[in-house]
């Protein structure tokens, strides 16, 4: 199945936009009256046929609409320091799409070397990996946060805060299965101890993911990893 996304879709756009179209037509070699599938990240998987087989506005007319596709029995949340390489965040964002997630949220803490992300080319790599992995739900990318912003502006729901310390326990171990969970790692650098204090007082849980020391987007993967097959 290949799978295209319309955001819009349901307001009445019934056409691919440029790139979709181009990919479509000219590199998918596909033709009036073939079907295609399309989602508008929200959950819905749409069945469709192609109308006009036009490269740069590729029109299409749906005949199957499947809703809440793939839906799953939890929500997880990530608050992951941006890496001073983007590129380890792209990489965590791409795995975790096709894994599994619902929300990230780039959080700026007090040893953060990068402080700013762009959040359209970070977009453009999640939406490509919800396609690939077929999926119907995209992930929200947040705009970046400051520590204290994050920790004490959240939804209620179990919180986690993973760290490098021999006295914290396993997130297999503390997380309940289809629960929704928001877990919170730090940056190259750990977070600084006020922040850990801040943390917990905000009744986060100090968790590790294992007994090595793993970059950032490392424990930010294990940690979607880890939720992810305790609810299969």
């Amino acid at each position: 199945m290949q799978l295209f996304f319309v955001p819009d879709i349901l307001t009445g756009n019934n056409s691919l936009n440029d790139d979709e179209s181009r990919h479509c037509i000219k590199v998918l070699r596909l033709k009036k009256n073939d079907f295609i599938h399309i989602t508008d990240g929200k959950g819905n998987l749409f069945k469709a046929q192609i109308t006009d087989n036009n490269s740069k506005k590729c029109n299409f007319s749906i005949v199957e609409t499947t809703a809440d596709y793939g839906n799953r029995n939890y929500k997880l949340h990530i608050g992951i320091a941006p890496t001073k390489n983007i590129d380890r965040i792209e990489w965590f964002l791409e795995k975790a799409t096709e894994i599994g997630i619902d929300e990230i949220t780039p959080v700026i803490c007090e040893h953060s070397e990068r402080r700013t992300v762009n959040t359209d080319r970070l977009n453009r790599i999640i939406i490509s990996a919800m396609k690939q992995s077929l999926k119907a739900y995209m992930p929200l990318l947040n705009k970046e946060k400051k520590f204290n912003e994050f920790i004490t502006n959240l939804p209620k729901a179990p919180k986690y805060i993973g760290y490098c310390n021999d006295d914290t326990v396993k997130l297999k171990n503390v997380y309940t299965p289809k629960n929704d969970a928001i877990i919170l790692i730090g940056p190259e650098g750990d977070f600084s101890e006020t922040e850990i204090n801040s943390a917990k007082k905000n009744d986060f849980i100090s968790i590790n993911l294992g007994n090595n020391r793993y970059r950032t987007e490392t424990a930010a993967l294990m940690a979607c990893h880890t939720i992810f097959l305790m609810n299969e």
